[in-house]
C-alpha cells in the first residue's frame, strides 16, 4: 500500500512562484516513477513532469516536462524518490488547476488527494 500526501498549493498573482511537495509512504520500488500531473476545471488531467529514479535513470530514463512547462517548473526528489518537489516559477492564469502527486511502480499507479493552484492577481 502507497500513500501520497501532497502539499504546497495556494494562491499565487501571476509571474509567482510555488513550491508543491510530495511525501510517499508504504513499500517504494528503488525503480519507480514519481511526478505531477494536473487538471482544471472542464479538462482532462495532463502530465506536467516525471521524474524516474537513480536506478532507472541510470539505466538511460530522463526527466520529462510537458511543452507548456518548460524552463518554468523544475522536478526534483530524493535518491529514493520517496520525496518529489514541482518548484513552478513564472506561474499563468492557465496554470491554475488541481495538481496531483502520481507513483508507477511495479506495474502499478498511485496517486494523491490533490493539492489546488490558482494563479490569479
Amino acid at each position: 500500500q502507497v500513500q501520497l500526501v501532497e502539499s504546497g498549493g495556494g494562491l499565487v498573482p501571476p509571474g509567482g512562484s510555488l513550491r508543491l511537495s510530495c511525501a510517499a509512504s508504504g513499500t517504494i520500488s528503488s525503480n519507480n516513477v514519481m511526478g505531477w500531473y494536473r487538471q482544471a476545471p472542464g479538462k482532462q488531467r495532463e502530465l506536467v513532469a516525471t521524474m524516474p529514479s537513480l536506478s532507472l535513470r541510470f539505466g538511460g530514463r530522463t526527466i520529462t516536462y510537458a511543452d507548456s512547462v518548460k524552463g518554468r517548473f523544475t522536478i526534483s526528489g530524493d535518491n529514493a524518490n520517496k520525496s518529489v518537489y514541482l518548484q513552478m516559477n513564472s506561474l499563468k492564469p492557465e496554470d491554475t488547476a488541481v495538481y496531483y502527486c502520481n507513483l508507477d511502480q511495479l506495474g502499478a499507479s498511485s496517486w494523491g488527494q490533490g493539492t489546488q493552484v490558482t494563479v490569479s492577481s
